[in-house]
């Protein structure tokens, strides 16, 4: 047991974390009152070198994901890990010219003559940066982004559950960025603490609500505004002439990315009831068909950790205590707590108070809720916190786009699922328990800048009339103003 007297080693290393922590964030303050305005082509510089960082790195992000999943597919780490944020960034780079440009914005001239006003994008400062373990790259390269693009000093806090990928981060930072520009910050939960209470210019955070909430509280205190990218339960919506081949594989693909560790998932299908058995039978085929081995195969996303792993067992469990209709997509031995690998499952029409029902699932396990017609589905969407994503299936685009209609969630995609998150050009977000603020494209980079209202005073106006004593000229401009109202 720790004790003052006798702290553990987890403790003195954070306290050590906690003290490099501090160190950092007066050093990039120091950088960022020097030099408050990188030029474009400073920025630019800063973002080609991230991508270049990114490709150099690719077989030690392989090892790293493998070492801390048990089993990581060394393509999806490419595709998602690697190219992703390499591409973004490059779109950011060839963005950020019409980014930064100043934003004219309308003057009266009867009151204001010659004078004229504009946005002016700013960098905010030093933002924090606190990452999940799903993605341990792409949410902290990710971001840092339109933090750069931006032009703010950014310090990087990842998960400790994700130990090796954390220290390979730290050391493509430093070798990449001036530490006064971009440096991590290792440790556990006291350091998550003291990050929470450093007084940023903004803190994103990537996580559960829960924790989310607890994060709001802190910043509140500081006066530190937030963007929150949380979870939620995605729903996939599929329409009475969607129940096809197609639909499904598209469904079951995206729950087997990371094997459901991500926070855009399919969380639960709303199929209408007399095509809850055919869905089933679609997805058992496609499994056999396109998927053979797959819980046992390299491209099967380990759980990341046994605690992980035990608490999607609780909810089959439950769910199987409870006399659900569970079936797993393929046959599988018990999981082998170096690869933690586990098999897809469905559960059929599960009722609405059990956990897996009430929580984010964050695995392989996939609800199937029957729907008597697509006002009950809406209705039902409608019914829990709004999600961070929501994909509808419907060969009827007046369909879709009516569901998009009465819905509200972070993002959505129509006829596919997680596709909105891999776009570098559309914003990514949540909307009330699912998160607020953006990143990604120009949403990222204004959610990033301090934006900026100047107005420069020309000629032959009328500013006068605003301040007291007031005369002649304020009544003036009073009498045309109700005079022009009607």
């Amino acid at each position: 047991m720790a004790t003052a007297e006798h702290p553990t080693a987890d403790t003195v290393q954070d306290h050590h974390a906690i003290e490099e922590l501090e160190e950092i964030v007066a050093r990039q303050r120091a950088a960022f009152l020097a030099d408050p305005f990188p030029s474009l082509e400073e920025r630019q510089g800063l973002l080609g070198a991230l991508a270049g960082m990114m490709m150099s790195h690719r077989s030690e992000i392989q090892t790293a994901l493998s070492s801390d999943f048990g089993v990581h597919p060394d393509v999806a780490a490419d595709l998602i890990e690697v190219l992703g944020p390499a591409g973004r960034a490059t779109y950011a780079a060839e963005q950020l010219g019409s980014w930064t440009a100043s934003e004219p914005r309308a003057v009266d001239p009867a009151l204001y003559g010659s004078g004229r006003a504009f946005v002016q994008p700013q960098p905010k400062g030093v933002v924090g940066n606190i990452v999940p373990w799903n993605f341990p790259f792409d949410l902290s390269v990710g971001p840092l982004i339109e933090m750069l693009a931006a032009g703010n000093r950014v310090v990087i806090k990842p998960s400790e559950y994700t130990p090796a990928c954390a220290e390979l981060l730290r050391e493509m930072i430093r070798e990449t960025f001036a530490r006064d520009r971009v440096d991590v910050a290792v440790g556990g939960l006291e350091l998550a603490r003291a990050f929470t209470r450093v007084r940023w210019d903004h803190l994103l955070y990537t996580g559960s609500p829960a924790v989310g909430r607890e994060i709001a509280k802190a910043a509140a205190e500081q006066l530190v505004p937030v963007t929150l990218e949380l979870g939620g339960k995605c729903p996939a919506i599929l329409t009475e002439d969607s129940i096809d081949a197609e639909s499904i594989r598209q469904v079951l693909a995206t729950k087997a990315i990371k094997n459901g560790q991500m926070c855009i998932s399919v969380d639960y299908c709303l199929v209408p009831r007399e095509r809850l058995e055919q869905f089933a039978e679609l997805a058992a085929a496609h499994a056999t068909d396109s998927m053979p081995g797959y819980c046992a195969s390299s491209s099967c996303t380990g759980i990341v950790s046994m605690h992980h792993l035990e608490r999607i067992e609780r909810l089959l469990a439950d769910a199987h205590a409870r006399g659900c209709d569970v079936r797993p997509l393929e046959d599988a031995p018990a999981p082998d707590p170096t690869s933690r690998q586990l098999p897809i499952s469905l559960v059929i029409d599960p009722p609405a108070d059990l956990a897996l029902m009430q929580e984010e699932i964050f695995g392989p396990i996939l609800p199937v809720v029957a729907y008597d017609s697509l006002e009950q589905a809406i209705d039902l969407v409608n019914s829990g916190e709004r999600p961070l994503a929501l994909y509808v299936f419907a060969k009827d685009e007046t369909v879709s786009a009516e569901v998009l209609r009465r819905t509200t969630s972070g993002g959505a995609s129509v006829n596919s699922a997680a596709v909105h998150g891999a776009l570098a050009s559309l914003p990514f977000g949540g909307s009330g328990q699912s998160g607020s603020g953006r990143h990604h494209g120009i949403e990222g980079f204004r959610e990033f800048s301090n934006l900026r209202g100047v107005f420069v005073r020309g000629e032959g106006d009328l500013i006068e009339a605003f301040a007291p004593p007031y005369g002649p000229t304020a009544q003036a401009v009073v009498d045309a103003a109700f005079a022009a109202a009607g």
